[in-house]
């Protein structure tokens, strides 16, 4: 009865301890460093893309590249999405990670070991004659977590884990944005070389009619100068449309891991659909990014890990047993008299150890201090991505019906020279003016389309791979 009363004292502050530890490995974060999230995006209430999207229906994360109604697109980001190097690098992260963490959570399991051997040795017991010991048995060792140490570290690696499976959501995401803006630029580059060359041989058609009236005395030399001077400038610039298509093409093949000798794409009518963001998508979605939720789950396990260099400064405290077979001679080892077991129990406390573990609390907390910024740093750039986009696309779609109006009035223009260079009115200095300014405005109404496209993708990819 003494001993039980006696034992009480021991099992309280056995309980206080746990209590203390349990309190101890906690850390809360402090989040007010991080944006609150607002209701709605600035540049959403007055954007001029506030419609419905082309497919009539809000786009989740998924096959979003499909709003674009691109068969060649669709064939490409697929592919992409299976061989881009990149994402096969993150893939195989994420298997990496995965397999730490059952490695890490093998820790809490008991650990059960097979062994055997001979030993030739000499002793007093034995009056210095050599002897010889055969064993064979087996052994468990298992470690109580009374602390979480353990527990939180399995935790830490399962977050980690967790954060490299939205680092390789994020690396697809990237890789089908990059994929679908370096096609559209492609696509967008094949109309601007279809309209150059089309020019291109406009002039040359006027060329060969100046140096006939020239060889028969109705124009002068001059004129037939500034013919081919145009006819060559716009031939530098078809065979610059044609070098920036073959870089375009090789990046395409790049992305889709494939060789760029042996890719190419053929040049087809721009047909690809615009799909437009509706207004109201809530600023909420933005939590579902995955580069955001990767850096929350590494904030996490950031957090996990401090709580394990806590436990540092309690007890460890391991059991142990084995059994077995022990004897001089081999044919003697199997029997019961050679039998030899044991258990036991090992409680470690370092008392002093040169500040080795306030230096390890130390480093987690600063880790968790960095992973916190990260992931502020992750949703402010997360929001600056949209609000980037959302202001593109509403000042593009003014700029596209500012650019359409110049386009209407250079066409007019170029007719008209041309009527009044016929009758003999005007020179053909104006008429060359006249088709080269339109030739511009037509260039500069394509590229306005293709950043109205790239911004489109831009805001998909910005919002996560969809807005539904």
């Amino acid at each position: 009865m003494n001993r039980l009363f006696s034992s009480a004292p021991a099992f309280s502050l056995l309980f206080a301890a746990l209590l203390l530890a349990g309190c101890a490995t906690r850390t809360p974060l402090d989040m007010s460093s991080v944006p609150a999230t607002p209701s709605a995006f600035k540049e959403q209430a007055s954007s001029a893309a506030a419609a419905t999207p082309a497919s009539g229906e809000a786009v989740g994360q998924g096959a979003w590249w499909s709003v674009f109604a691109d068969p060649v697109l669709n064939q490409l980001v697929e592919q992409a999405s299976r061989s881009n190097n990149s994402v096969q690098v993150a893939a195989a992260r994420l298997l990496q990670a995965r397999a730490i963490a059952r490695q890490t959570d093998a820790g809490r399991a008991p650990q059960v070991g097979l062994g055997a051997g001979a030993t030739r040795q000499t002793n007093a017991s034995t009056g210095h004659v050599p002897a010889t010991v055969v064993s064979a048995g087996a052994s468990l060792s298992y470690e109580v977590d009374l602390f979480g140490k353990l527990a939180g570290a399995s935790n830490a690696a399962s977050l980690d884990a967790a954060s490299r499976e939205a680092l390789l959501r994020s690396t697809r995401l990237l890789v089908q944005a990059d994929v679908a803006q370096t096609y559209l630029s492609l696509r967008a580059l094949d109309a601007e070389r279809g309209l150059v060359n089309s020019t291109l041989q406009a002039y040359r058609n006027t060329l060969r009619l100046t140096e006939v009236r020239f060889r028969e005395g109705d124009v002068a030399e001059l004129d037939v100068a500034r013919v081919r001077s145009e006819v060559a400038s716009t031939e530098s610039d078809a065979l610059a449309l044609e070098r920036r298509r073959a870089e375009l093409e090789h990046a395409v093949a790049v992305l889709i891991g494939e060789v760029a000798s042996t890719f190419q794409i053929a040049p087809v009518e721009w047909a690809t659909a615009l799909p437009v963001i509706p207004a109201g998508v809530p600023s909420s979605v933005l939590v579902r990014r995955p580069d955001i939720a990767a850096a929350q789950t590494t904030l996490q396990a950031a957090q996990a890990r401090v709580g394990v260099a806590k436990t540092a400064w309690f007890p460890s405290i391991s059991l142990t047993a084995t059994g077995g077979y022990a004897a001089p001679e081999v044919g003697d080892l199997f029997k019961l008299s050679a039998r030899a077991w044991g258990i036991g129990a090992l409680l470690s406390l370092p008392i002093f150890d040169g500040g080795q573990r306030e230096a390890g609390v130390q480093s987690a907390n600063a880790e968790l201090d960095i992973a916190l910024a990260n992931y502020r740093e992750q949703v402010l750039v997360a929001f600056r991505d949209v609000e980037d986009q959302l202001s593109a696309l509403r000042l593009l779609a003014d700029q596209s019906e500012a650019q359409s109006r110049s386009v209407a009035s250079s066409s007019r223009a170029t007719l008209l020279s041309d009527t009044r260079y016929r009758n003999g009115f005007v020179s053909q200095l104006e008429l060359l003016d006249a088709q080269r300014s339109e030739l511009r405005n037509r260039r500069q109404a394509l590229q306005v389309k293709a950043a109205q496209y790239l911004s489109t993708v831009g805001l998909i990819r910005a919002l996560g791979g969809g807005w539904a």
